[in-house]
């Protein structure tokens, strides 16, 4: 059996990380399988008293609340929590999203176990609201051809749910702490996949993601950041053509996204244009490049 921590950055969603850690309490076999349920608050304005309650009133689950004094973002704030992690099993999800089978401790202890070269196990992610498809969360790009698979192996993973093996991570490294929101998984994939893992999704281990099925409205400055750090990613790890496609299919995408900001598209470009001379690259290994074409991976963009 491999022992689990269950990994949770909370940010200003007080009633919804209330309710995932009630629906964490209901698990089974917690006893056996759950070392740790590792909660940080990054530093939210909120108050989260109801959460510390409940966790005071419920000493037989392993929560550990930890108060973070600034906002970490996402990266920095995963790594922060991983770093007070005994387990060999990192569950890492967001805190708007409940697991769905009460069973999921086991089922991820089976993954595993039936997946040895896997260093990270990537989640089925579905709305909360209405049971479908998370879309944008699914770890391939190839949507339709891979949906009904029980498994397959990809290149990424998303943020909001996943299972990383701590000896990959820490084989790998921690996630990029240069990035405060967005592509912090593509860099870590990135590395795991050149360490020697895979990535492996697996549909029976289910993830009910409270984000809206209308989406939510992204600002200027978080779309630039998403592009200004895909563009990095392409740089470190990939081929050469891959960072002038992806710096210029993620300007368009940005302009079209942030309602035509020319400013934010200017600003964009500033930093885009001098990664190459403040970036050093790390290009993963040509077995890593065949494993990529394995799994037809899009890393043109």
């Amino acid at each position: 059996m491999n022992k689990i921590a269950i990994i949770i950055i909370t940010y200003n969603r007080p009633a919804d990380m209330l309710a995932l850690a009630m629906n964490i309490e209901k698990l089974s076999s917690k006893k056996e399988l759950l070392e740790e349920v590792i909660i940080v608050n990054n530093n939210s304005t909120e108050s989260y008293d109801e959460v510390k309650s409940f966790i005071q009133e419920h000493p037989s689950t392993p929560f550990k609340l930890i108060e973070s004094k600034e906002n970490l973002g996402v990266s920095r704030g995963r790594n922060f929590a991983i770093e007070q992690s005994k387990a060999p099993i990192l569950v890492l999800i967001d805190d708007d999203a409940e697991f769905q089978d009460t069973d999921v401790l086991q089922r991820i202890n089976d993954a595993v176990i039936e997946n040895p070269k896997a260093g990270i196990l990537a989640m089925k992610i579905l709305y909360f609201q209405n049971r479908q498809f998370q879309i944008n969360c699914f770890p391939h790009k190839s949507f339709e051809k891979r949906k009904d698979l029980n498994s397959f192996d990809t290149y990424y993973f998303a943020g909001c749910g996943n299972i990383i093996v701590k000896e990959a991570f820490d084989k790998a490294g921690a996630f990029p702490t240069d990035f405060f929101y967005g592509m912090e998984e593509y860099d870590l994939s990135y590395r795991v996949i050149d360490a020697g893992y895979s990535i492996k999704y697996i549909a029976n281990i289910v993830l009910l993601h409270k984000e809206s099925p209308e989406g939510r409205q992204t600002k200027s400055d978080k779309l630039r950041g998403m592009w200004v750090n895909k563009t990095k990613v392409a740089w470190r790890y990939l081929p050469f053509h891959c960072y002038f496609t992806t710096a210029t299919m993620w300007s368009l995408f940005f302009l079209l996204n942030s309602k035509f900001d020319i400013i934010g598209l200017i600003k964009g470009w500033i930093v885009v244009i001098t990664i190459p001379f403040k970036e050093k690259g790390n290009k993963v290994s040509k077995s890593s490049i065949k494993y990529l074409d394995k799994v037809e991976a899009r890393i043109v963009y």
